[in-house]
């Protein structure tokens, strides 16, 4: 029972206090729990061709190349069906986002003036059923 008078005592003497709320005005703000995640890094195009190139014993040239004309074909043809399934990969297709007026709208609690934006056809990428599975 002494003890404990002496410990309560000293906690709430001023001086412990004043020496207590100094340390703490020092240190710096507690940081957030999250932790930083690095950025992932995807595979650029030489590395793809390099991989292609080493699967299927061509060289690193020709598979760029079959690379560009995929690119081209692909392109052709979103252009003019506006679909392109590349197999076992993904779906492409063409979405019209419709025009937006001009005027006043709310955003977060906040009136902002809205510039009027014409109608745009956007490619959304949609990935197959295979992939979604393997994933």
């Amino acid at each position: 029972l002494a003890q404990a008078a002496i410990c309560q005592s000293f906690l709430f003497s001023s001086s412990f206090l004043v020496k207590f709320t100094h340390f703490f005005a020092k240190m710096a703000p507690m940081k957030s729990m999250k932790s930083k995640a690095t950025p992932v890094k995807s595979m650029s195009k030489t590395a793809l061709a390099q991989a292609l190139a080493d699967a299927t014993e061509l060289k690193k040239s020709q598979c760029s190349a079959v690379l560009n004309s995929l690119a081209e074909v692909v392109t052709k043809e979103v252009k003019k069906t506006g679909k392109v399934v590349l197999p076992g990969i993904s779906m492409l297709k063409t979405r019209v986002k419709p025009a937006t007026k001009a005027g006043k709208r709310e955003i977060f609690g906040k009136v902002c003036m809205v510039q009027a934006k014409p109608a745009k056809t956007v490619i959304k990428a949609f990935p197959v059923a295979a992939l979604k599975k393997s994933i």
